[in-house]
């Protein structure tokens, strides 16, 4: 049951990027991620990295109550938010982004059906008119896309 709330969490997480990343990341808090499309730093890190911050910060507190309150669930439901956390920073930074230089040569029809979906997504350069606020789940266009361009690669 317990691994139940950690999927269960994970899963939501996806929703909490989704709307996060559409109504607070493209809205009011639009001066930490814009440099994420424009690119105005030219070191490693960007302002948009406090949202790695401000998003561990539900997972610890959770960690912390859970063990000081010796709530095993709240522990799950943390593992399922850092879980998530680790996906996020392994297919956006690493293998999206190329932040480190892992992955590069990945041939998959979900990474390539995500990749295209970001790339739709970062063709908006204001925060306005975007698309593709996921990043796990993309829209179903970009899987077919991806489907059909192995099916030619392989004829």
């Amino acid at each position: 049951m317990n691994l139940l709330y950690a999927v269960l969490a994970f899963t939501g997480m996806e929703c909490v990027a989704w709307l996060t990343h559409k109504y607070i990341m493209h809205g009011w808090l639009w001066y930490l991620h814009k440099d994420h499309h424009k690119k105005e730093t030219t070191g490693f890190f960007e302002k948009n990295d406090y949202f790695f911050l401000i998003f561990a910060l539900p997972g610890i507190a959770l960690f912390l109550v859970g063990g000081l309150l010796k709530m095993p669930v709240l522990e799950w439901i943390a593992g399922g938010i850092t879980a998530y956390g680790l996906c996020y920073f392994l297919v956006h930074d690493v293998f999206i982004h190329q932040r480190f230089r892992l992955f590069r040569d990945t041939d998959n029809f979900y990474f390539r059906a995500i990749r295209r979906a970001h790339k739709m997504h970062h063709k908006h350069m204001d925060k306005e008119d975007g698309e593709c606020f996921g990043m796990l789940f993309v829209p179903f266009k970009y899987f077919r896309a991806a489907l059909k361009s192995s099916k030619k690669a392989a004829d």
